[in-house]
């Protein structure tokens, strides 16, 4: 790709990257501890990264174990889960805390691979959007290049365009496979 274009894909590349770690946060049934990414917990005032407070292992297909490095902060992610929109009620044994995740029902399967469709279009609308801002900028070079040379940049930036949508489908379907997979 031109040189001049490079900033466009990369707008598209971020678009995608984005995708991808939007859907690890979406649970299929099994458990996932890139769930717990965006939640943060009140370390002694600061909000911190669940995974800098503790332990996280995923000792059953359907359950996230915590172990906390301190007891004492069972409770503030307790709360921090709660607070959180992962949907799930945590359980503690006084060490470890549990979240158990039920079996997906038909409906909410259904409503995930919504969600899932939806957050595709919207990456889509992105990735057009650089394409179009590209495009205003290759007309903004007007009378610096030749016609051709703008038809060839336009048509780099539509070949990128193209491929980063086929990769959001790609995306869409393999994550909607797996939620309807029992």
């Amino acid at each position: 790709m031109d040189a001049r274009l490079a900033q466009y894909e990369e707008k598209m590349q971020k678009a995608l990257d984005f995708l991808q770690a939007d859907f690890q946060t979406i649970r299929a049934g099994r458990a996932n501890p890139h769930i717990l990414d965006k939640i943060k917990v009140d370390y002694y005032g600061t909000p911190t990264p669940i995974q800098s407070v503790g332990n996280i292992t995923v000792p059953e297909a359907r359950m996230i174990q915590i172990a906390p490095w301190e007891k004492s902060l069972i409770k503030e992610i307790e709360k921090a889960i709660m607070m959180s929109d992962v949907g799930i009620t945590p359980s503690n044994d006084g060490t470890v805390v549990r979240l158990v995740f039920p079996e997906l029902t038909e409906d909410r399967r259904k409503e995930l691979v919504k969600e899932i469709k939806k957050k595709g279009e919207d990456n889509k609308v992105v990735i057009r959007n650089a394409r179009r801002d590209g495009n205003d900028a290759v007309k903004k070079l007007g009378k610096e290049i030749s016609e051709d040379e703008a038809k060839q940049l336009e048509d780099q930036l539509q070949k990128a365009t193209d491929k980063y949508i086929k990769e959001v489908d790609a995306l869409v379907e393999s994550k909607s496979k797996e939620i309807m997979t029992v």
